[in-house]
C-alpha cells in the first residue's frame, strides 16, 4: 500500500487558476486548498495548501476539546502580500464586536509582510486573516471550527457572537512567528496539541527519538521515499515511525504528530 495520501482540490471564490509549481488546477477551476484526506492511524491532524488570489475572512477558531489550532509556512508570495495576525493594540470584546460590524477590523489588525520561508505558530482564539497573492503549508488540528467575523462583504454566513466569545484581543506574540534559513533541520513547534519539525536531510537522531509512531510527512525539495514510496514537493505522506524516511539528493520535508494527549 502506498504511504500517499490522497489529495483533494477545494474550489474557493478566492482561489486561483493558476497555481505555483508543482499543482496545476483544472482548466476553469479556482483553487484555493489541496488537503490530503488524513489516515485513519493519523485522524487527528490535517495538512493542506492555501493559494490565495484575494483576502480571506477575518476569522478566529475556538480553545477547547473541539477547538483548532493552526501553523502556516509560506511557500511562495506575490509582492506585497500580507498576512492578518492579532491586533495592533489589545481590544476589549465589546471593541472587536464593534469593529466587526462596522468594517473597521480590517484597519486594527496587525498585517506582516511575508515573503516564503516565513513561519506562523496561530493559537486558538487568534483572530487572523490571508492576504491575497499567499501560498502557504498549513498544518492544523483536524477539526472543522471556523467563526468569521468579517467577509468584505461576501455573501457568506457571519458567526460574530461564537467569534467574539472565542477571540482573544491582544497582539500576536513575537515569538510565534520567525524566518527559516534556506538550510538545515529545526524545531518548529513542539505543543501543546501538535510538534513539526524542518529536516533537511538524514531524520538527526535527536529527532527521530522524538517520533514515535504514526506522522506526517511534507516533502519540500528533492527527492525522497517514505515506507518504499517515493514522495516529492506537493505531496503528503504517511510514516509509521522516522525510520521509513530516506531522503536523497537534497530533500528537505516537515514532520509533523500530535502531542501525547493533546489532540
Amino acid at each position: 500500500m502506498s504511504a500517499l495520501l490522497q489529495p483533494r482540490m477545494v474550489e474557493k471564490v478566492w482561489g486561483r487558476e493558476v497555481l505555483p509549481a508543482p499543482f496545476v488546477a483544472p482548466k476553469g477551476k479556482r483553487i484555493g486548498e489541496i488537503w490530503f484526506e488524513p489516515p485513519r492511524e493519523l485522524d487527528a491532524l490535517l495538512a493542506k495548501y492555501i493559494f490565495t488570489s484575494e483576502k480571506l475572512s477575518i476569522q478566529v477558531h475556538p480553545d477547547g476539546p473541539q477547538g483548532k489550532e493552526e501553523c502556516w509556512l509560506v511557500v511562495d508570495a506575490e509582492p506585497n502580500a500580507v498576512l492578518g495576525i492579532g491586533f495592533r493594540e489589545p481590544l476589549t470584546s465589546e471593541e472587536i464586536r464593534e469593529a466587526a460590524l462596522d468594517g473597521s477590523i480590517g484597519k486594527l489588525l496587525e498585517w506582516h509582510p511575508v515573503r516564503p520561508g516565513d513561519f506562523f505558530y496561530i493559537p486558538a482564539g487568534t483572530v487572523h486573516a490571508i492576504g491575497g497573492g499567499v501560498s502557504l503549508v498549513e498544518v492544523q488540528q483536524n477539526r472543522d471550527v471556523t467563526y468569521r467575523l468579517y467577509d468584505y462583504g461576501r455573501p457568506r454566513e457571519l458567526h460574530l457572537e461564537k467569534a467574539v466569545a472565542a477571540a482573544k484581543g491582544g497582539p500576536h506574540n513575537v515569538s510565534l512567528r520567525t524566518h527559516l534559513p534556506e538550510r538545515g533541520s529545526m524545531m518548529l513547534l513542539d505543543g501543546p496539541h501538535f510538534r513539526l519539525d524542518r529536516i533537511d536531510g538524514d531524520v538527526p537522531p535527536e529527532l527521530a527519538m522524538r517520533y514515535s509512531g504514526p506522522l506526517l510527512v511534507i516533502p519540500l525539495s528533492g527527492e525522497m521515499t517514505v515506507a518504499g514510496t517515493p514522495a516529492t514537493p506537493g505531496q503528503c505522506a504517511l510514516a509509521l515511525s522516522a525510520d521509513e524516511i530516506r531522503f536523497a539528493a537534497g530533500g528537505q520535508c516537515l514532520l509533523a504528530q500530535p502531542c501525547a494527549g493533546g489532540a
